[in-house]
C-alpha cells in the first residue's frame, strides 16, 4: 500500500514542477508623474491562461505572484494594467465615488505590453497623470 501513495506523491510533484517550474520572476518600480506609485495592484495577462499580480509597497516596487505560493508570470508577451486599490471606506460613506488617478490607458483600456522571459525580470512602468 506504501507503494502506490508513493507513486502517486511522486507523480503530482512531478506535475507541480512542470506546470510551474519554467516561470519568469518579475519586479519592477511604478511611478506616476515621477514619483513612486503606492497601492496599485499590477496586473500581467498572458494570451492564454493565468494572469499574475502584485500589489506597489510605498516606494512603487512591486513581485508578481501567479498563485497563493508560486512567484512570477508565465513567459510570453501580457497586457499589462495598473490600477490604484481603493481605499477602505465606512460602509456608511456617502461620499463622491472613488477615481483612480491613473488614466485609463494604463487600466480600462491599457496599451501596455510587457514580455516576460524565463528567469529574473525587471520590468518598471513610467506612468503619466495627462
Amino acid at each position: 500500500m506504501a507503494l502506490p501513495s508513493l507513486a502517486l506523491a511522486l507523480f503530482l510533484a512531478g506535475c507541480s514542477a512542470n506546470q510551474y517550474g519554467d516561470m519568469g520572476l518579475v519586479s519592477g518600480t511604478v511611478t506616476l508623474d515621477g514619483k513612486p506609485y503606492p497601492n496599485a495592484e499590477v496586473t500581467f495577462a498572458p494570451q492564454e491562461g493565468r494572469p499574475s499580480s502584485g500589489l506597489t509597497d510605498e516606494q512603487g516596487r512591486y513581485e508578481l505572484r501567479y498563485i497563493r505560493t508560486t512567484m512570477g508570470a508565465v513567459p510570453g508577451e501580457h497586457r499589462v494594467r495598473i490600477e490604484t486599490t481603493p481605499p477602505l471606506r465606512d460602509p456608511s460613506y456617502r461620499g463622491p465615488a472613488f477615481k483612480d488617478p491613473i488614466p485609463a490607458q494604463y487600466n480600462r483600456r491599457s496599451e501596455l505590453t510587457a514580455v516576460v522571459e524565463k528567469g529574473p525580470n525587471s520590468i518598471d512602468f513610467k506612468l503619466l497623470s495627462k
